[in-house]
């Protein structure tokens, strides 16, 4: 397939990118600063020239705390970024799969999120991506919506390598214990985004390695692989005063993934061992 991949410079992006090529696919990479998706008139014309067969749509605005106060373009690039790819898919009759965020979810309570649990952002950023998702499937026909959360990668700045460097030169960390999620790498994401992309089996999605754990845990965890020595202070959220709330509760089911047949991610520390390794 031809394939049209935009934040291919990103860290989900690199990879995506890289696994559609092993798989024998024409890749288009669509990033700033050559390919701007809040201009709808050259971005659809972009697409429309080149005529692929799919979109995957990862470009987005993800500074959480600045977008508090950068509203207008953190919705330009969510939002109306995200509207104009899905007008242009839909005019063209190709698919669409976007990345979505658990942060469209409230964030309170212990069970997993379901894809039809209703949405209540805590942040603008969570605002926009949730938006967008109402944009995408008022346009677009075939369309895959995949909420991601926690993700690290080798391609970008990331949780894990946060705590190692925060962690340099000290003998005990802060990390909160009261947020509880999914940590992603985004090598194996990128996969199951590729299987996506291959099927046409449409529709919502949660796809996050397997497992949950806490912020502290993870970083935990990170330490005993690293074989690091540094003692982890668990801590509650309040600690850390930032312009955008978290939410306390990131677990997604990823019910929908095994009715549709595909196959789940591997369990987060099996991930991060690799990721570390």
């Amino acid at each position: 397939m031809k394939i049209a991949l935009t934040g291919y410079r990103g860290m989900l992006g690199m990879d995506v990118y890289t696994a559609l090529a092993d798989r024998g696919h024409e890749v288009i990479g669509i990033d700033l600063p050559g390919h701007d998706i809040t201009d709808r008139i050259g971005i659809q014309q972009y697409i429309r020239n080149i005529h692929p067969d799919a979109v995957i749509h990862l470009a987005a605005y993800t500074a959480v705390d600045r977008a508090e106060s950068e509203k207008s373009l953190c919705f330009a690039a969510n939002t109306l970024g995200t509207r104009n790819i899905a007008g242009i898919c839909k005019a063209l009759g190709i698919k669409m799969l976007f990345t979505s965020t658990d942060y469209i979810f409230p964030g309170t309570g212990s069970e997993p999120f379901e894809t039809d649990s209703p949405a209540q952002p805590l942040n603008y950023y969570g605002k926009t991506k949730f938006d967008a998702e109402r944009e995408a499937m008022r346009l677009c026909d075939r369309l895959f919506i995949v909420r991601i959360s926690w993700i690290y990668g080798r391609s970008g700045n990331n949780f894990v390598e946060k705590i190692i460097k925060a962690a340099e030169g000290k003998d005990t960390i802060d990390v909160v214990d009261d947020q509880v999620g999914s940590p992603t790498y985004t090598a194996d994401l990128a996969q199951l985004i590729c299987d996506m992309a291959e099927s046409e089996k449409y529709g919502v999605y949660h796809a996050t390695n397997e497992g949950f754990c806490s912020r502290a845990e993870f970083a935990e965890k990170i330490f005993e692989i690293t074989g690091s020595r540094v003692r982890v202070n668990k801590v509650k959220s309040e600690s850390f005063e930032t312009p955008a709330k978290r939410p306390l509760n990131s677990r997604l089911s990823k019910k929908s993934l095994t009715e549709s047949g595909f196959d789940a991610l591997p369990h987060w520390e099996d991930a991060l061992r690799r990721y570390l390794g």
